[in-house]
């Protein structure tokens, strides 16, 4: 565990996570991925070996299955893998490292997938990509995803509920639709670019 809350609780699947020991809380992270700001690669290694990073610390799988499963997710995320395996993340965009950062992320078939500002620093085209490949992971795989973001926008093409954290503590909870309809003024304000 790196922090412990300062207050409150987290529940996944009705279990506060916060009181688990560590062997407890490692097979609750097991069921989780996680997509971080800025991808997150290894530098030094392919793109093949950081999507199957996961699987060689993290299960039993034959070399066999761990080829196959990365070429699942990476086409999954609409990358070709034979175009990509063995470059390195220095020779690929922005937009793709993201999209392996993602592919990583679901390596290991998560129940829920992380997000830390999935669309940070991307142009218009890729934010709409990458909007597109979270609700494809939603939909299509039924995973829960937690996006922390401040592209207000992505989040309401993609999100059932939101919450809005401030000054510590959680300001709103609710739908978009509630969210937009709030007449709390810190909240329109907030909205005030939509």
């Amino acid at each position: 565990r790196l922090l412990v809350p300062d207050a409150g609780c987290v529940y996944i699947d009705g279990q506060d996570i916060t009181k688990l020991s560590f062997n407890e809380a490692l097979r609750v992270r097991q069921s989780m991925g996680m997509v971080f700001q800025g991808a997150a690669l290894f530098d030094s290694m392919t793109i093949f070996e950081n999507v199957a990073y996961p699987l060689r610390e993290h299960t039993d799988l034959s070399e066999d299955e761990i080829e196959a499963r990365v070429r699942e997710k990476l086409e999954f995320v609409d990358l070709e893998p034979d175009q990509v395996v063995d470059k390195l993340p220095s020779e690929l965009s922005g937009g793709m490292k993201k999209r392996v950062g993602i592919a990583r992320g679901m390596a290991n078939n998560p129940q829920i997938m992380l997000y830390d500002e999935p669309t940070s620093g991307l142009d218009p085209l890729t934010t709409g990509t990458i909007t597109r490949l979270i609700m494809k992971l939603q939909r299509e795989l039924g995973v829960t995803s937690v996006v922390v973001s401040h592209d207000i926008r992505s989040v309401f093409r993609m999100a059932t509920h939101v919450a809005l954290l401030a000054e510590r503590r959680i300001r709103f909870f609710g739908t978009p639709e509630e969210m937009t309809g709030s007449d709390d003024r810190y909240i329109q304000d907030f909205l005030g670019g939509l």
